[in-house]
């Protein structure tokens, strides 16, 4: 402790002590959420509390030994630590968390609303926390290493940390991971990188051009199979949530977890399909666009339009049905339902949980009501996590005992895997309650209709001790990038845009992706667009006459 205090002191250790000031003194609010997310401190719950402090610590060290060199270390480590001491009094006392919005109103504010903030609560933490410290740095005489003996340092301190805290983070991702996907407020809590990550997303906004989207496919006009009927279609693309094709019986699961599927007349089921993405909201406005995996950015398929706007200028109308967190910028152009706000008249709703059926809701009224075909897109809830068990109603859990918690570490792997199969079971219940109601409007209706189905992205479920979804996708797991996906047409769908259901069917275990969707809707149902890649439109083959 003498030396940690003396005026001549060792660069690392000034870092190491700024390290455990920001990471302990910095972050009480943060601390005092993640200890209620946990359930308190206990027995149990003091390793991943403690682990996470040292990941924390050793996270904070790494970068801040990057900026560990002569004329820089001060003025970086001052700056943070008076950032982290005025974060933190705001977000202990008013709640609030430090993000891009947050950002843009402290910009925005002026002096009169600025000085109503004001107030010695307020100077005394600030001056506690932010101005001692901020003096004593001043004041120290650091010793730096020079050379490339001090490179040498640098980097050794540095990685030797980064890798010390990813071996805690693996040891600890079990425990650790339902909370942080649970509680996604926990990075806005933690200083100074919410602030950080903050300032740079708002700097970027400002400074970026205002998007411009560019028109896609405006030559779309529907083909030869459109011509001289007067049936209307309706076009069912159910987007599925977080189900992996590795728990669907219908791809060789061992649970029976596609009991109603397996029984649908019609059905085509592919096999082998991958994701664009391993989060929703990379996966979603993906597949949606013209980019196909390899060439998609979120920036590019902001400024270009998709495949619903596509079919729009085709001459469809085009309905998105919400029961998730949205159609991540996807259907701006389109209409739009939020059906996940729970409504305590619709029996599928219980809570705060609507469940998929919900979709479901008026679909025949739809198309009876629209002068145009009609292409509408479900957006399930699905199989998200971690609180699986909350995604189906009762009568669905067959299998068991389920995980009921959003506490991985309370549950065995077993009931883990249980709760989420139920998950499956009610999706093959969904699905094959649309295909009965697509059927029987087309009945009813005289209508052509058609399902395609397919699941955004996967799930880990304690291979390798992952779980939940959203890792890089160079490293991610395959139970996070291989997915379902199924499709399902009316006989008079199928005779009058002429596809051979058989020469589908033969394709049904070739490897497939995210990067047929785009060019295989607008192939079944008979687009024609300069936009539309053959290559990867399944159909492109299997039509009879082509």
């Amino acid at each position: 402790m003498d030396k940690l205090f003396a005026r001549r002191i060792d660069a690392s250790l000034l870092v190491l002590a700024v390290a455990l000031l920001l990471a302990s003194l910095g972050n009480v609010t943060f601390w005092t959420v993640l200890v209620h997310a946990t359930g308190g401190i206990s027995l149990s719950s003091l390793p991943t509390l403690a682990g996470t402090f040292l990941i924390v610590v050793l996270f904070f060290n790494a970068c801040l030994t990057l900026a560990s060199f002569r004329y820089l270390a001060k003025p970086v480590l001052i700056a943070l630590v008076l950032v982290a001491s005025a974060a933190g009094y705001f977000i202990a006392a008013y709640g609030i968390v430090i993000d891009k919005a947050m950002i843009q109103n402290v910009f925005e504010t002026d002096t009169r609303e600025a000085t109503e903030l004001i107030s010695w609560q307020m100077a005394a933490r600030i001056g506690l926390l932010g101005v001692l410290p901020s003096l004593w740095i001043a004041r120290a005489n650091i010793q730096f290493p020079s050379g490339v003996k001090g490179l040498l340092k640098r980097s050794s301190n540095a990685g030797g940390s980064l890798l010390l805290a990813f071996v805690l983070l693996a040891l600890l991702f079990k425990s650790l991971a339902p909370t942080l996907h649970e509680h996604r407020e926990l990075r806005f809590l933690l200083t100074p990188t919410n602030f950080i990550q903050a300032v740079d997303g708002y700097l970027r906004s400002r400074w970026a051009a205002q998007i411009v989207v560019a028109p896609l496919g405006r030559d779309a006009v529907k083909g030869a199979a459109w011509a001289g009927h007067h049936r209307k279609t309706l076009t069912v693309i159910v987007v599925g949530e977080t189900a992996r094709a590795a728990n669907f019986s219908l791809d060789g699961y061992g649970r029976d977890t596609n009991p109603l599927l397996a029984r649908q007349a019609g059905l085509i089921n592919f096999s082998r399909v991958s994701s664009c993405g391993t989060a929703t909201a990379v996966s979603v406005p993906c597949v949606f666009s013209a980019f196909g995996r390899n060439d998609y950015s979120q920036s590019k398929a902001a400024s270009q339009e998709g495949l619903l706007d596509v079919l729009t200028h085709a001459g469809f109308a085009v309905l998105w049905r919400d029961n998730n967190s949205g159609c991540k910028g996807v259907c701006k152009r389109v209409q739009y339902e939020d059906l996940s706000r729970p409504d305590g008249k619709n029996v599928y709703c219980s809570g705060d949980e609507c469940y998929d059926e919900r979709l479901l809701d008026g679909l025949p009224d739809l198309l009876a009501n629209s002068s145009k075909d009609l292409v509408v897109v479900l957006h399930q809830k699905g199989s998200h996590g971690p609180a699986y068990a909350s995604r189906y109603p009762q009568g669905f859990g067959r299998f068991g005992p389920v995980c009921a918690s959003n506490d991985f570490d309370t549950c065995s792997r077993e009931s883990i895997r249980a709760a989420y199969d139920n998950t499956i079971l009610y999706t093959d219940y969904f699905l094959s309650k649309t295909i009965d109601g697509l059927r029987a409007i087309a009945a009813a209706q005289d209508a052509d209709t058609a399902m395609l189905y397919f699941s955004d992205h996967g799930e880990s479920l304690g291979e390798n001790n992952v779980y939940l979804h959203g890792a890089p996708y160079m490293f991610a797991p395959r139970e996070q990038t291989e997915v379902p996906m199924m499709l399902w047409m009316s006989d008079s769908f199928s005779e009058r845009f002429r596809i051979d259901r058989r020469c589908l069917a033969a394709r049904r275990n070739e490897p497939l992706s995210h990067d047929n969707v785009f060019h295989s809707v607008l192939g079944m149902l008979d687009v024609n667009t300069a936009v539309l890649n053959p290559r990867l439109d399944l159909f492109h083959a299997c039509v009879r006459g082509a």
